[in-house]
């Protein structure tokens, strides 16, 4: 059984400025602590930017590369969402960026219609799964954390979820990472971005990683910060044999309308 070592990059924005923000990032990435799993804010390159035609990249440009480029230095898996444009389509996607290379991608199924954002970019209708050192890892993306029926799972290790979310739902932000991590009993890391964005919205942090029984393992208040923690994969494993209450779970398969 190996164990996981998360590190959970809370950070300001420079408001649709990819430049800038590489270069921010660059330099978190160095001073951060080695860890198996570095983890960046919901759309990092730009902020939650509603003008996809200006930002967006193929996945062979500049942004992916860099993110390649990253994880080979720091020796880590890297993992951050960013616009993607895709046969004329734009995709708010999760790219989980290996140290050798080799990636999986996960596209946002819920777009948050709150701010328009189903009208610029198209739905993703796929789950995905990275495989890090034996631990099975669901990649989602802020506003999916409102569904408990796509996230749900028997089998994950961790879910992940990387986003954009207003201090003003600060609350639902803690208490659905919280519920996550119970209903599925499976860690769950939270990493929120702060500061303001380009429409005025303040973004608390409030980043966070709970243990299968609930228990926040570790925190960030409203600041930026990094932070490590690492996960245990036999704690998860003796928590759900001693509590085996996935076994009793309804059955149910989520089918595409």
């Amino acid at each position: 059984m190996h164990d996981l070592t998360l590190c959970l990059i809370q950070s300001d924005l420079y408001w649709e400025n990819k430049a800038k923000n590489l270069t921010l990032f660059e330099q978190k990435i160095q001073n951060a602590p080695d860890s198996d799993l570095i983890i960046l804010p919901e759309m990092f390159t730009t902020g939650f930017s509603m003008a996809p035609s200006n930002f967006a990249e193929k996945m062979d440009g500049p942004s992916v590369h860099w993110l390649k480029s990253m994880a080979k230095k720091k020796g880590s898996c890297i993992i951050g969402s960013l616009i993607i444009e895709e046969d004329g389509k734009y995709f708010n996607r999760l790219v989980a960026m290996q140290k050798n290379g080799e990636y999986v991608f996960y596209d946002k199924r819920h777009l948050f219609s709150l701010a328009g954002e189903e009208k610029q970019y198209q739905a993703g209708n796929k789950k995905t799964q990275l495989f890090l050192k034996g631990w099975s890892i669901d990649l989602f993306i802020c506003y999916d954390l409102r569904f408990p029926v796509w996230c749900r799972n028997k089998k994950a290790d961790l879910m992940i979820f990387v986003a954009n979310w207003p201090a003003k739902r600060q609350e639902a932000w803690k208490s659905l990472l919280l519920a996550r991590s119970i209903e599925n009993q499976c860690y769950v890391a939270g990493l929120n971005r702060y500061g303001n964005d380009g429409n005025g919205f303040y973004h608390s942090g409030n980043s966070s990683v709970h243990d299968p029984e609930g228990k926040a393992i570790a925190s960030i208040n409203d600041c930026e910060d990094i932070i490590q923690c690492t996960l245990s994969k036999s704690f998860l494993e003796n928590t759900r044999k001693k509590f085996p209450f996935h076994l009793d779970a309804d059955s149910f398969k989520l089918y595409e309308e």
